[in-house]
């Protein structure tokens, strides 16, 4: 009930809004100062380039812009008369670097000014990189609305300068295809959303135990594994996702999870179970196993352009290879208890993504086992729960973090304001160690949503979560209620742009309780 009162107060704080000049953004920017005037935006707003040293070869920045004057008028019929209005006739873009090349850790800051006064006006965009431009065209996104009086785009509060930069490298979004298959428009409408909170990286989780959707050409088989044999991903649509989240300033990450949750790569070939009875974790014993992890890497590496590829290595439970007489074998005349083999099939696999260039991220229950074993290549991604992080750091390691019971999306009992409060860096104070923490990561697990349901799901918890890796601490609300009517007016922007965000009142993919505003849900 006290949420829904807070929602309704910030339908009449969203009405005035524009004339109290506050600052409606999302993610909060680092730094941000405003005017008190109105201008609107030319239906043909023009898109240059002067001064800038990018010459946009691969069209990043000019689809960009396309985007965002689609979002920007929302469908809406722009049919009014400009005649005696201050009108801003474009966006000069200025990117200082003429690489295109998304990489970890790209400079993603970027400065937008948009004038007062002059005649042309235009706003002015300038980023180290094309990436540091997208996000300043989603921002400048977000400080348009449609005038339903005029039926015109306008602009409040101008004259505006924001000066903005990620707080961290890593702000992630996982998927799973392995429960349940995600077509690929839905992937692609996943990475269109994630932009509009600037996350960063699309983990895909591809493969499980139950299904491997993902045809991979040096062992075709695998795909076997699949539900059936329409809900696959061919090489090429893996390459068209990874193409489409890098023109929008998104990674992918791949993962494949060893030796645990592999129960479906035997389904093509079943020497890789331990016996036709006992199917998982994949056989420690075969070298076999370790040429099929090799071509799979191999395929990745042409695709997956990204610094890592992450193996897994959690939830194993390695009885199959203490019942299975031969790989029981195999351990004692290695002088192996099943621990041993755990960590020698982890360090293995490890070995195997570096020969391909790759840096690795694990679950943290590798490092719990054995994490001075590690190699040091190696990113701790924490899931189970607190504390763990700093223990991460305090060893050497870098870590994402993931804690379940803050930023799993799949519960659906954790609330947003849980989403938002969840810090990062909790009881790690030595600058040195808070560089090991990359960010942090919001997961989608797919045992109980599909296409039908997974952006309602997802949003707005994960823009909650998206602020906190994206805003400087300093910035960020210390109570989670006053961004309540801030991320409520976002989460009305998602649905605006075809994003299926569910009501901030009550849990994960809640209903609307009764007729009202978008604001008050």
């Amino acid at each position: 009930m006290a949420l829904r009162l807070v929602l309704a107060l910030a339908l009449v704080g969203c009405a005035a809004a524009a004339a109290a000049g506050r600052v409606d953004l999302w993610p909060m920017p680092a730094s941000v100062s405003s005017g008190a005037k109105t201008l609107y935006v030319a239906k043909d707003l023009k898109l240059s380039a002067t001064g800038s040293k990018y010459a946009d070869g691969k069209a990043i920045l000019a689809e960009a812009f396309k985007r965002m004057v689609a979002v920007v008028q929302m469908d809406h019929a722009v049919n009014g008369s400009y005649r005696g209005l201050p009108v801003l006739a474009g966006v000069n873009v200025v990117v200082r670097s003429p690489d295109d090349e998304l990489k970890f850790g790209v400079d993603e800051s970027y400065k937008l000014s948009v004038p007062a006064t002059g005649n042309p006006m235009y706003a002015q965009i300038e980023a180290q990189t094309v990436f540091g431009a997208l996000h300043a065209l989603e921002t400048f996104s977000q400080l348009c609305y449609f005038d339903f009086v005029l039926r015109v785009t306008g602009l409040h509060s101008a004259p505006w300068t924001i000066m903005d930069m990620s707080r961290f490298p890593y702000r992630g979004l996982l998927i799973d295809t392995a429960r349940h298959y995600l077509p690929v428009p839905v992937i692609k409408s996943v990475i269109d959303s994630m932009t509009y909170s600037k996350l960063n990286v699309l983990h895909w989780h591809i493969v499980d135990e139950q299904s491997f959707p993902l045809e991979i050409p040096s062992y075709p088989k695998l795909s076997n594994g699949a539900y059936s044999y329409s809900e696959k991903y061919t090489i090429n649509d893996a390459l068209d996702i990874v193409q489409y989240a890098e023109k929008r300033g998104v990674n992918v990450l791949a993962e494949i999870d060893v030796p645990g949750h592999a129960r479906s790569w035997g389904v093509g070939y079943p020497s890789l179970w331990p016996s036709a009875s006992c199917q998982q974790p994949l056989d420690v014993s075969n070298n076999f196993t370790f040429k099929v992890i090799d071509g799979i890497l191999s395929d990745f590496s042409k695709v997956f352009k990204f610094k890592f590829v992450h193996l897994g290595g959690d939830e194993v439970n390695t009885s199959c290879w203490t019942t299975t007489p031969r790989i029981k074998s195999w351990l004692v005349q290695h002088g192996m208890n099943e621990s041993d083999a755990y960590r020698y099939f982890v360090l293995r696999a490890q070995k195997i993504a570096i020969s391909h260039g790759y840096d690795i991220i694990n679950w943290e229950e590798t490092f719990n086992n054995f994490g001075d074993k590690l190699d040091r290549k190696t990113v701790v991604h924490n899931w189970l729960g607190g504390g763990v992080a700093e223990k991460v750091v305090s060893a050497g390691l870098r870590c994402i973090v993931s804690n379940q019971d803050k930023w799993y999306l799949d519960h659906l009992d954790a609330t947003w304001e849980g989403f938002y409060m969840n810090e990062p860096l909790t009881n790690i104070y030595n600058p040195e160690q808070q560089k090991l923490i990359l960010g942090g990561e919001v997961c989608m697990w797919g045992e109980r949503i599909d296409a039908s349901d997974i952006q309602q799901t997802i949003w707005p918890r994960a823009a909650a979560a998206a602020e906190r890796l994206w805003t400087p601490v300093e910035k960020l609300a210390k109570g989670a209620t006053v961004v309540t009517a801030r991320l409520a007016r976002f989460r009305c922007l998602l649905n605006e742009r075809g994003v299926a965000a569910a009501p901030l009142a009550g849990y994960g993919r809640t209903a609307p309780l009764e007729p009202g505003s978008c604001i008050r849900q």
